[in-house]
């Protein structure tokens, strides 16, 4: 699931960094810096403390961000 770049922070990073087992964050790409993909879009603003195992188990703001496409998939490069 492709993730909006709206709010997507450090702790965000460090989550799914961990969840995919690839090491510590490095950098956070916006606007499609791998390509605008073609999967689902995860639309709710993630809110990571940054100690959860996987990203599912981060809160999530209630309102769900109507205006994000596909061209603002979150990049994120791991260690």
């Amino acid at each position: 699931m492709s993730v909006c770049d709206a709010a997507f922070d450090q702790q965000d990073a460090e989550v799914v960094c961990r969840e995919l087992d690839c090491g510590a964050p490095v950098q956070v790409l916006g606007a499609a810096a791998f390509d605008k993909g073609d999967t689902q879009m995860w639309t709710q603003e993630i809110q990571c403390r940054g100690n959860e195992s996987q990203i599912h188990l981060c809160s999530t703001s209630p309102s769900v961000k109507s205006n994000c496409s596909q061209e603002q998939n979150i990049g994120l490069l791991c260690a």
